[in-house]
């Protein structure tokens, strides 16, 4: 997803007169209209029949309901710009939360009891036709406070462990679930192509191959089956080519012939589909000049025909409204866009203006009832699976889940299989645990903000002690010995040659998309060279933990690094970085990426015949 919520539109009550209110007759549920229905089982209508099959199910509850109904259902508002009584009065079939987008208790019962009272709207309604709620846990339930805190995507890609990062999202999906919440924008299946890109961390990697490998993600999402009592629907994203942009540009255009377009962009999304994914959701971006939001061919073509996609195709913020290239949508955007084959619309602010002109475009004859049917069959199916009509409400026998210790070591295991080990002088590391004085510096030592990076409590995310967890510099604390001495001074100021070794922890402060695009690679700035200096000058062999969401230019600090490692942007659980650095555990990543020996270098990936300053799969073990 894009960008999270700006601001309520204090106009959007105006359009209110325009939207018809489903009058009852519609829904089949009129009074005696049940009694007459051949479709109705001795204890309800054959919906809401658990022991029927699921397209039974839906045909059945289809059948029943009016156009109104059926528009509601393709509808996502934001919760900052929808009340649980307009779900109830407009039939609204899901509601999200933008990233920083939380309740006044962000807290596990709040969460739970914000999806609550939602849910109970949604079944208050005629037909009791259970909402669904998204949320961008990209890295754990990343916008509770207090939740698990993953690695980033490009950490767990230098982990190649597939397996891994299934248990990952299973752990994720289980704190997810806790909070009543049902889908997750996540997995982001995009290659990524150009390191400037702001969304890099987001990319299990450069190559299709890794990429596709990690669509293992879904099934941890979603679990053996969509009804299990910890399934939470998955979304691969961003459809189509959003990691090829040219010059790495967020939202900008990926210009490949369809040929190359197939050969790296495509098989994540392949892999996705044959796992089972629930939903996908389309790009910003263009493909060759023409918005995906738009595209039919890619869209319903290839991704519903070829691959055979029979879950959601859900659109990412407001993407109808780039449409004709003007500020806000219109209703030949909307058609243009669920005619391409969308089949929710996340339309965060301005719901009811979607609902009107949706509305418009069916009775006009611009979008067919066949299109309409098609997708509210995606959307009703997904609600059956997951179990939504027994079980609508949050389990609140799950809340133990949230941050507990078996998910937090589980974090831990994969922070120290993503630490790259990218240049290792006189075998400095691993750093025997006992005895003598360590010397700890650098602006994200003690900084979990900075070590967990973008979309974390917030889209952008924010430097500090943001949420809970364990710095690196309170894990090095930890795992050393009770014989060696660990001294910290931000700036490295104090630093004498009587230090068997100085870690300085450096890098890239949080960012997300558009905020964190770049022109030229990022390079370690002022403070961070000052830092390196003071410590390089002592005389001490100097180890770097580099901490970003992606390559850095080095080509001017690196001789005095005795010692390199690529942390990535670990999350809350800090003490997996110093197993790697105090031998407690083996360097075992390689690099998800090339790393480019200067700026100059990008776009640099695998065999385009340019040599970086450590190649794709580089990682040094002890």
């Amino acid at each position: 997803m894009y960008r999270p919520h700006l601001a309520r539109d204090s106009r959007r009550h105006l359009l209110v007169a325009a939207v018809l209110t489903v009058p009852l007759a519609a829904t089949g549920l009129a009074s005696g209209a049940l009694a007459a229905d051949t479709g109705r089982t001795s204890s309800g209508p054959s919906y809401t029949n658990a022991s029927l099959e699921v397209t039974q199910r839906v045909e059945d509850l289809l059948g029943r309901m009016g156009l109104d109904e059926k528009i509601g259902q393709m509808t996502q508002a934001e919760r900052q710009d929808v009340t649980s009584e307009e779900v109830a009065r407009y039939r609204i079939g899901s509601v999200l939360s933008g990233g920083g987008s939380v309740p006044a208790q962000n807290t596990v019962s709040g969460w739970s009891d914000l999806y609550d009272d939602y849910q109970r709207a949604a079944m208050s309604t005629p037909l009791r036709i259970p909402m669904m709620y998204g949320v961008d846990a990209v890295h754990g339930h990343n916008n509770l406070s207090g939740a698990t805190v993953f690695p980033h995507n490009i950490g767990l890609g230098a982990t190649r462990d597939p397996a891994l990062v299934e248990q990952v999202s299973r752990a994720a999906a289980e704190e997810v679930a806790a909070t009543g919440i049902d889908w997750t924008f996540s997995p982001c299946l995009c290659v990524v192509r150009d390191d400037r890109w702001g969304r890099t961390y987001e990319s299990f990697g450069e190559t299709p191959d890794l990429v596709s490998s990690m669509a293992s993600a879904v099934t941890g999402y979603q679990g053996p089956s969509l009804g299990g009592p910890t399934a939470v629907l998955a979304t691969a994203k961003h459809y189509l080519g959003d990691g090829g942009t040219t010059d790495g540009v967020d939202q900008g255009d990926t210009q490949l012939s369809e040929a190359e377009l197939r050969r790296i962009h495509l098989p994540p999304f392949k892999a996705a589909v044959e796992r089972g994914v629930g939903s996908v959701m389309v790009s910003f971006s263009r493909v060759n000049g023409q918005r995906m939001h738009g595209n039919r061919y890619l869209l319903t073509d290839v991704l519903k025909g070829e691959l055979g996609f029979s879950g959601i195709v859900v659109s990412d913020w407001a993407g109808i409204d780039q449409l004709d290239g003007a500020p806000g949508f219109t209703a030949q955007e909307v058609a243009t866009a669920v005619n391409a084959g969308l089949d929710m619309l996340m339309v965060p602010e301005k719901f009811e203006q979607f609902i009107t002109y949706l509305r418009s475009n069916v009775e006009s004859g611009a979008v067919p009832m066949s299109r309409i049917d098609d997708a509210v069959r995606r959307i009703l199916t997904k609600k059956f699976e997951l179990g939504l009509f027994e079980s609508p409400y949050t389990d609140r026998a799950l809340t133990g889940t949230v941050g507990s210790t078996a998910h937090r070591t589980l974090a831990r295991e994969a922070v120290r299989a993503s630490q790259v080990l990218l240049k290792n002088d006189r075998k400095v590391l691993p750093l025997s645990p006992d005895g003598g004085k360590i010397f700890v510096a650098g602006k994200s030592a003690d900084n979990i903000g900075n070590q967990s990076g973008g979309w974390t409590l917030t889209w952008q995310g924010h430097s500090g002690n943001t949420v809970p967890g364990t710095s690196i510099l309170q894990g090095l604390r930890q795992v050393a010995g009770s014989g060696t001495t660990v001294t910290y001074q931000r700036e490295g100021q104090g630093i004498d040659s009587s230090y068997r070794a100085a870690i300085a922890v450096l890098g890239e402060t949080p960012y997300a998309e558009g905020v964190g695009d770049e022109r030229t690679l990022p390079t370690l700035d002022q403070t961070d060279q000052a830092t390196l200096n003071r410590l390089a000058d002592s005389g001490v062999p100097v180890i770097v933990v580099l901490v970003s969401g992606r390559p850095m230019d080095l080509s001017n600090t690196l001789p005095r690094m005795n010692a390199l490692v690529a942390s990535w942007l670990p999350g809350t659980e800090g003490a997996g970085v110093a197993d790697v650095l105090f031998g407690r555990a083996p360097a075992t990543g390689k690099l998800p990426v090339t790393w480019p020996s200067s700026a100059a270098q990008e776009p640099i990936n695998v065999g385009d015949g340019k040599t970086g300053l450590f190649p794709f799969g580089h990682g040094l073990s002890y």
